[in-house]
C-alpha cells in the first residue's frame, strides 16, 4: 500500500513539472521512491509463488526512472506524474508479455499483455492465433479474466481496419487477428492505492492475465 502524501507528491509535481520545484522537494521524493519499491517488492512476493516466470525479477527490474526523455517530445516536463510498475515475464533480456501496474489521479489501471509489439513479433502472435484461436478464445472467456476484464483492449490504434495481409477475412479468429497490441486493463481510482488489502486485491486482478501471458510467450518461443 501507498500513503496519502506519496499520492499528492504525484499531484504536487503534476502541478510544479520542473526542475527547482523538484531539488526544492528533494526530501518527499526519496520517501515516495522508498514507498515505490516496497509496493514493487510486496507485489512480487504476492505473485512470485503463482507465476515462476517472475523468480528472478528484482525490485530494480520493475521501475522507471521519474525523469522523461524529452528529446523527441512536444512536451518538455522533466518528469513523469504517475507511478509505472511493469513485472515482465519469461526470460530477462528477451521481449516477452507482462503485468502492468499505473498509479495516478484520473488515469489508475492494472494491465498486461503486450503493447504493440515489433514485425517479428506480432507475426509469430498472429500466427498462434491463427492456428490456436481456440486457446485464445478460452482464455478471453473464462470466468475470472472476464470478471476482471471483460475483454482485449481495443481502439483505432490498436486495430486494423481490415484483415492483415495474407489472412483470410473469412478467418473465426479475424478480429484477433486485427489487433495490433494484446492487452487487458481495468481501471480503478488512485486511492485504493492507500488501502491494506491493495497489494492482495492487484495481484489477483494481474495473475488473471497469467493465461493471456503464457499464450503470447508461447507464441513468441514456438519455432518456425
Amino acid at each position: 500500500m501507498l500513503s496519502a502524501q506519496t499520492l499528492q507528491f504525484l499531484e504536487d509535481l503534476k502541478a510544479n513539472n520542473n526542475r527547482e520545484w523538484f531539488l526544492a522537494n528533494k526530501k518527499r521524493y526519496e520517501a515516495y521512491k522508498a514507498e515505490y519499491h516496497q509496493l514493487i517488492s510486496d507485489l512480487l512476493d504476492a505473485m512470485k509463488p503463482h507465476d515462476p516466470s517472475l523468480g528472478m525479477l528484482e525490485v530494480k527490474d520493475c521501475t522507471f526512472r521519474i525523469n522523461r526523455d524529452i528529446r523527441f517530445s512536444k512536451d518538455k516536463s522533466p518528469y513523469k506524474t504517475h507511478m509505472g510498475i511493469w513485472l515482465r515475464t519469461g526470460n530477462k533480456g528477451t521481449e516477452s508479455a507482462g503485468y502492468y501496474l499505473q498509479i495516478e489521479k484520473g488515469n489508475a489501471f492494472v494491465g498486461g499483455g503486450m503493447y504493440c509489439p515489433m514485425p517479428e513479433q506480432l507475426q509469430k502472435i498472429r500466427k498462434e492465433i491463427e492456428f490456436f484461436y481456440d486457446d485464445l478464445e478460452q482464455i478471453i472467456q473464462d470466468k475470472n479474466f472476464k470478471s476482471v476484464y471483460g475483454n482485449l483492449s481495443r481502439d483505432e490504434n490498436s486495430t486494423l481496419k481490415n484483415p492483415p495481409r495474407g489472412y483470410d477475412k473469412e478467418h473465426p479468429a479475424i478480429e484477433f487477428l486485427k489487433l495490433k497490441s494484446f492487452t487487458a486493463i481495468q481501471k480503478f481510482d488512485a486511492k485504493e492505492a492507500t488501502k491494506k488489502d491493495f497489494v492482495a486485491q492487484v495481484s489477483q486482478k494481474l495473475l488473471a492475465l497469467k493465461p493471456l501471458n503464457d499464450y503470447i510467450n508461447r507464441a513468441l518461443t514456438a519455432q518456425e
